[in-house]
């Protein structure tokens, strides 16, 4: 017998709060429970300063839960949102609610909508299926590009075991924290980022379980002073695991950018990207063929190195937007290498110009969509 919200509910009414002694359960810090199979994933909502006492109540609540029959695995996190306010049914009571009317977590329940950030209009993902195709570069040249354009930009690299954004915008050092936990964001080239890379030395490797990186994104997201910005492009781990998941779930997305190469096997991968986020309802803002040719900067001989117009084709069998393509070119990648992205160092290069191009095109679908609520996820 699958295991249902309301066990987990059950089980949670053992837990308790430190402070006042009232259980887990009741206190309504239980939000965006994800059941797939034998896997529960669910979020404690947090005050910052709470974070060290809060801890064991996390521990406890895994153990809790992971001690209900059919339970495989438990990731739970803590998350620093604003408690909901004492006129409203908290989520495990709204939770209770659906579990005694005989919903389960499925299509048929009212799931908890996620907190936006504060100061942030939209935000949207840059993402790949796979790792190796250039999603890192395409982020900071497509930030880059969207604050050309007049908008407030920030960037969040949201990859913790690749962390490549740092080297790409060419800075060192370490953020500040600037009031309990919450800390400044770096700036270069008029954006404001985040990093896990800013905060760990660069040769160490990120040996994470599941947890430790969702709630390392988390605080990334939100407990960061980002200001006033119109867009937080948000540079994603390759694959569509956990954190992929997670983010969708807990995070307001405004669409999200797919990055892939020509070849089939690249495409194979963004295919599985496409219909994660179709999945959880988050629009896709649409693909974007990266390393898609190669002009010989001796001969100007062109070669279609990882074949050529693969993802066009699948954009337009997905039935999603082309954003454009992106030439293989020793000028990226040298910009990129130094620190100083294309679309900054060299803004009337053709290279350049076709970042911009993609970045008119997200400023369109942006301009005429609305802040969503994130989706609730439902595994089939």
């Amino acid at each position: 017998m699958a295991v249902t919200q309301a066990d987990i509910l059950r089980a949670l009414e053992l837990v308790k709060l430190p402070a006042s002694g009232q259980s887990l359960s009741a206190s309504g810090r239980v939000a965006n429970v994800l059941i797939d199979g034998g896997k529960v994933i669910f979020a404690i909502g947090i005050d910052p300063t709470e974070a060290n006492a809060m801890e064991p109540v996390r521990k406890a609540a895994e153990s809790a839960v992971g001690g209900l029959p059919g339970v495989t695995q438990v990731l739970v996190g803590l998350t620093a949102d604003k408690a909901p306010s004492r006129g409203a049914p908290s989520p495990a009571a709204q939770a209770r609610q659906q579990a005694h009317a005989g919903h389960s977590h499925g299509p048929g329940g009212a799931p908890p909508k996620p907190a936006g950030i504060p100061g942030v209009k939209q935000i949207i993902a840059v993402a790949s299926g796979k790792g190796g195709v250039g999603k890192s570069t395409t982020t900071a040249n497509l930030a880059v590009a969207l604050a050309t354009l007049g908008l407030k930009v920030g960037v969040l690299d949201a990859d913790i075991y690749g962390p490549s954004v740092p080297k790409i915008f060419g800075i060192t050092g370490k953020p500040k924290l600037i009031q309990g936990r919450t800390l400044a964001p770096m700036e270069a080239y008029g954006l404001k980022i985040m990093s896990i890379g800013f905060l760990i030395d660069e040769e160490t490797p990120m040996i994470w379980r599941g947890p430790m990186v969702i709630s390392a994104i988390t605080q990334m997201l939100r407990e960061v002073a980002w200001g006033e910005l119109d867009v937080l492009v948000v540079d994603m781990p390759p694959g569509t695991g956990d954190a992929q998941l997670t983010m969708a779930q807990q995070t307001p997305l405004a669409g999200a950018v797919i990055v892939s190469t020509p070849q089939d096997l690249a495409l194979l991968d963004a295919r599985r990207g496409v219909a994660m986020f179709k999945k959880v309802e988050v629009p896709i803002l649409g693909i974007v063929e990266n390393m898609s040719y190669f002009i010989c900067p001796e001969c100007g001989h062109r070669s279609d190195i990882f074949a050529h117009g693969g993802a066009r084709h699948e954009a337009d069998r997905l039935g999603v937007p082309f954003l454009g393509e992106v030439p293989l070119a020793m000028p990226i990648r040298e910009t990129s290498d130094s620190g100083r992205p294309i679309v900054a160092s060299d803004p009337e290069s053709s290279h350049a110009k076709a970042y911009l191009m993609i970045a008119r095109q997200v400023q369109a679908s942006l301009s005429g969509s609305k802040l969503r609520a994130a989706p609730r996820i439902v595994i089939e």
